[in-house]
């Protein structure tokens, strides 16, 4: 998806994060990864329409593809404003949402190794704004899995999503 910005390094930080790696005991860390990832949802959709406000008048904005995460703000009857990994916001569809998690791609390049850690073999490379579905979290790494099928793991903070 190519909307005509710059390419930025997001630093991705969250209450889950933040309360992980913390001094909290770790029932207190899984609490507040399921409080973060109920404020997360995935478009469902092929292709679903981000508007300017809650409803089928309101003006589009962007076309988000099948996958493309986003963080809830808030939620109104039928729709969900949310917020991108650019801070772009908009409302969709609460209907047209999932919650299986992915990930974007938040760094120029990404590597994509082997297996969760800089000592692994980079096994492909991920660009800019490119969507990964996520299969599992360790510390601070993400396996993924790429539209073309290839699959490894990529460090957190180089994503931003779920």
């Amino acid at each position: 998806m190519t909307r005509g910005k710059e390419p930025i390094a997001m630093p991705v930080t969250t209450v889950a994060r933040s309360l992980f790696r913390g001094l909290f005991a770790l029932s207190l860390g899984v609490a507040a990864i399921s409080a973060n990832a109920q404020n997360m949802v995935s478009i469902s959709g092929s292709t679903v329409n981000m508007r300017d406000g809650p409803g089928l008048k309101s003006t589009v904005l962007w076309e988000l593809r099948r996958g493309f995460p986003l963080q809830v703000t808030e939620r109104r009857g039928d729709w969900l404003a949310v917020k991108d990994f650019e801070g772009d916001t908009g409302w969709v569809a609460r209907s047209l949402t999932s919650d299986e998690p992915h990930h974007i791609v938040t760094s120029k390049i990404l590597n994509v190794r082997s297996g969760p850690g800089t000592n692994n073999e980079v096994v492909t490379q991920a660009q800019y704004g490119e969507l990964l579905k996520t299969l599992e979290k360790r510390d601070d790494w993400v396996r993924v899995e790429r539209e073309t099928g290839e699959s490894g793991w990529v460090a957190e903070r180089l994503v931003w999503g779920w």
